[in-house]
């Protein structure tokens, strides 16, 4: 392990897999490595600490956690290799196993790294059981581009029969409303411009200080230094018609919106333990296409869950096609340990679960090309980004279109008009 006393000679390199939630906490901890002296390893250098931020949310998931762990061992031989998040939560002795990992740490553990390298603990392992799992870290970080990624709720009380996510992440809490404005406020005076909500459940936010999702944004909402927010994945039954009033007459919040259905049966719908119908779904949806007729729309589906059988997919296919949306985030089922999914009848083989990946794949590029084109003619603030390539920089406007403009070094970071 590390002594303290020469943290100022050590460089990390940092990598992440899964959601933007992750991302958001990598960049804390690296600010907390930062505040020791711990410097990021710049390309070409070789690093004395490597940390590696997982996802579980698929068997795919480990295996790609997996590869980057050997990968980059590999590129950094001699570096203390860490490994945290939600594979190292569920799987933390197959991780230890992995040659190569000297340090483990669990959801309770993943902001204690300093602690850890300090204290130079004889245990490779260390890991919170799930029901005890329950520190709340609010994070706030900026991608490569232009936007921030504010954590405001972590954990999940839902237990879907198909998902592992409440024992990675244990149970809902959140920030407080408070000190969540005031990270926002400091990114904003730090130039950033536009900000993400992000958590694993986000619309249940307030369970651990007696507040309420609406009770945040209304409070984000007067951050002036702060241009732009965007919900992150929230759930059908979450998404109150409160809250879509609010952000349909908000000058902050933008007109998009990720929503998990995944699946159109209702039948499946049970069988996955969620908590609407279809038809809850589609008065969800027709709400926020009659207050904001541009909203971008963002739709989460799983194929292959275990018991959706032909006839059952073919429903999901109809009902997707009668919705108005944008966009569809297609997923396949995949068996996790510990899932109450694991007791259903029949399987889906792997190569059926391709073939209704490809189906609501062609969907999804049809549904995206018709509101791209119901956008041409209009006039959008355009939030330009850094990257510039073939002489063009591309943005994002408030309802997620990206556009791309001759390059022009004084709109880097700015807001500007654009008519698509």
């Amino acid at each position: 392990m590390i002594d303290s006393h020469i943290f100022q000679d050590k460089k990390a390199v940092y990598f992440t897999l899964g959601c933007k939630l992750n991302f958001a906490e990598t960049s804390t901890l690296g600010k907390y490595l930062a505040e020791q002296g711990i410097r990021k390893a710049q390309a070409g250098e070789q690093a004395d600490i490597c940390i590696v931020n997982t996802c579980s949310v698929t068997e795919l998931a480990d295996k790609k956690c997996r590869q980057a762990i050997r990968r980059i061992k590999k590129q950094h031989p001699q570096a203390l290799m860490i490994v945290t998040g939600c594979y190292a939560q569920l799987k933390s002795e197959e991780v230890s196993n992995i040659e190569g990992v000297d340090l483990v740490l669990g959801a309770n553990q993943k902001m204690e790294v300093v602690d850890y390298l300090l204290n130079n603990p004889t245990n490779k392992t260390h890991v919170t059981p799930m029901k005890d799992i329950a520190d709340f870290v609010p994070s706030c970080s900026q991608d490569d581009r232009t936007r921030h990624f504010l954590k405001v709720q972590d954990g999940c009380d839902y237990y879907c029969s198909y998902c592992t996510i409440p024992f990675a992440r244990g149970r809902s809490r959140n920030g407080a409303i408070a000190n969540l404005v005031q990270m926002a406020d400091t990114a904003g005076r730090e130039g950033g411009k536009e900000i993400v909500l992000t958590g694993v459940n986000i619309g249940d936010f307030g369970k651990t200080t007696g507040e309420t999702f609406f009770d945040l944004i209304k409070a984000l909402d007067r951050v002036e230094s702060i241009e732009r927010f965007r919900i992150s994945s929230i759930e059908p039954n979450l998404l109150t018609d409160e809250i879509l009033d609010f952000v349909a007459h908000s000058q902050r919040f933008a007109p998009h919106f990720h929503i998990p259905l995944q699946s159109g049966s209702d039948t499946v719908l049970k069988l996955m333990r969620r908590r609407y119908d279809t038809a809850f779904f589609r008065s969800k949806i027709e709400k926020i296409k009659a207050l904001l007729p541009d909203a971008f729309i963002g739709i989460d589906v799983i194929v292959g869950m275990r018991g959706e059988t032909a006839e059952l997919f073919q429903e999901t296919l109809h009902f997707l096609e009668t919705l108005s949306f944008a966009q569809l985030h297609v997923f396949s089922y995949s068996e996790r340990p510990g899932t109450m999914a694991l007791k259903i009848e029949p399987m889906v083989s792997s190569q059926e679960k391709q073939e209704r990946s490809k189906q609501l794949l062609a969907m999804s590029e049809q549904k995206l090309n018709d509101f791209y084109r119901s956008q041409r003619g209009t006039t959008h603030k355009v939030l330009f980004e850094h990257t510039k390539k073939n002489n063009k920089m591309y943005g994002f406007t408030g309802n997620y279109i990206k556009v791309a403009v001759d390059y022009n070094p004084d709109w880097v970071n700015k807001i500007i008009d654009i008519r698509i």
